[in-house]
Parts: C-alpha cells; structure tokens; sequence
C-alpha cells in the first residue's frame, strides 16, 4: 500500500503486522482460559473484539476526514460488536461448548493441546487479514457521500441486519424446550441451511463496492474471498453439517434435500423415494 496523502503516520502494512502480532499474544491469554473453561468459542468472541481494536487502532493512525473516520467505526462495530455479544451469549456465557469444538477436540485426541493452539494462532492471523477491508474503507480519498460508496453501504447495512435476523430466529428457536432435537426452518432458514453464514460472506462482499477503484482496493477482496474458503472449505459450513447430520439424524437430511445450502432460494418438494420390490 502507498502512503499518498500522508494519511498515514506509519506504513499502512506496517500497523497491519503490529496488529497481528498483538492479537497472537491475546490469543495465547485466550488459549490459556479455555484451557480452563473447556470452551473454545472464546476464541471467537477474541476474534470480534479484536478487530474492532485493530480497525481503533489503525484510526488513531490515520490523519482522514471526520466522515470517514465514523464511517469506518460503524462499520466495525456494528458488524463485529454484534456478532461477538451474540457469540457470548449464546455460546460462552453459562453454555457448554459448541458441538463442532467438542467434535474437534475428539478428533485431535492427543494432539488436541498443540492443534488448539495452532487454530487460536489461526484467528490472531484471520484479524489482520480481516482487517484488511476496514483499512481500506478507512484510506479511501472519495468522500463517504459518493454513489458507489452508498451502494455498498446499502448491501452492508441489508447483510448486518438480515444476519442478525437469522441468529435471532435460529436462537429463539432453540429456546424453545419443544424444539429440542429439531431442525429450524423458520424465517429465513426455510430458504437457506446457512442464511447467517450467506449473509456474514455478502457483507465482506459490501467493502469490494465501497471502495471499487479506491487505493487498497484489491486488499478487500480477502474478504468474500478468504470467508469464502472458510465458510465452504474449512470451519464454516462441513463442520456445522457434520454436527447438525450427527444430532438431527434424518430430519437434517430431509433439509438438506429441500433446502439450498448457502444462496436463499425457495424450498424444493421432498424427492420420491423409490419402493422397495
């Protein structure tokens, strides 16, 4: 990245290293707690909380209009500030460890104390590269005001809320007693598997448009991109299939067979089962 303008006082690189380096120290002090706890979804709220000190951090470096510099705060914490209290509440705060960590510790056996490790060192990295997309939004020199800025704004603030919505609708569901066991295919999880998940990737999407043609720009791309591989090839969707196929049994296959994994679409009718001569 080039400093033009001076709105920098540092190589904007350079606050993205320091940045990682922080937060694999706090990810060592996190490491060390669910340890304890026994619940590594700590881990994830660390990651919410800290890029929104790394996205503080690199606005007290910046010498930017008061325009953008809001802009960019509301962006971050609006997006991770509700996305960590919703973990923490529904994932840490007096509740047993999510299904698909207690998976994974099975999994490691032995190699579970250095594996955890590893992945908590892995989430120290995804905030600086996450952070990536709020620098950029941070550096533009267009005013916030410009057609292309406020299209993306309009897919952030649809993607932020309809998000929310589906962990709302997908907790409120299990709430309920009567619904132990069950799969939820209320709201919009009639017309996705994972409408949280789709949502979360469309609104990294939103800051490729927000900045298109702006300094920087191509380094938002490691947002749809990277959540992208995530989602479909790691930590996100396998994993969360795996757990749900393991708890909900054959009701989970019915809504895998009716029901678009990612992108929202409409329901599709049960297929016929062939009789058995």
């Amino acid at each position: 990245m080039d400093t033009q303008d001076g709105m920098f006082e540092s190589d904007p690189l350079g606050l993205v290293v320091a940045a990682y380096i922080a937060m694999a120290v706090v990810m060592v002090i996190l490491w060390m707690v669910q340890r304890k706890t026994k619940n590594a979804a700590i881990g994830d709220v660390g990651w919410c909380v800290g890029l929104i000190a790394c996205v503080l951090w690199y606005i007290t470096q910046a010498t930017v209009p008061i325009e953008r510099v809001l802009l960019t705060l509301m962006l971050v914490l609006m997006y991770a500030g509700r996305l960590g209290y919703h973990i923490y509440t529904q994932r840490v705060a007096g509740q047993p460890e999510d299904g698909r960590y207690r998976r994974l510790r099975k999994e490691w056996g032995d190699s579970e104390l250095v594996n955890m490790f590893v992945y908590f060192q892995w989430k120290a990295l995804s905030v600086a590269l996450f952070s990536l997309p709020f620098l950029a939004v941070l550096w533009n020199p267009r005013i916030p005001s410009s057609v292309v800025e406020l299209v993306g704004v309009l897919i952030w603030g649809l993607a932020v809320s309809w998000e929310g919505k589906a962990d709302r609708q997908l907790a409120d569901f299990r709430a309920n007693p009567k619904n132990q066991g069950r799969v939820c295919r209320e709201g919009l999880w009639r017309y996705s598997r994972h409408p949280n998940y789709f949502f979360d990737w469309l609104h990294w999407c939103s800051y490729v448009v927000m900045t298109l043609g702006a300094p920087g720009w191509l380094f938002t791309w490691i947002g749809p991109v990277g959540m992208g591989w995530l989602l479909f090839r790691v930590t996100g969707i396998p994993r969360a299939e795996q757990q749900a196929l393991s708890s909900r049994g054959e009701e989970y296959k019915a809504y895998q067979a009716t029901t678009n994994m990612f992108f929202p679409g409409s329901p599709r009718p049960m297929p016929d089962v062939p009789a058995r001569p």
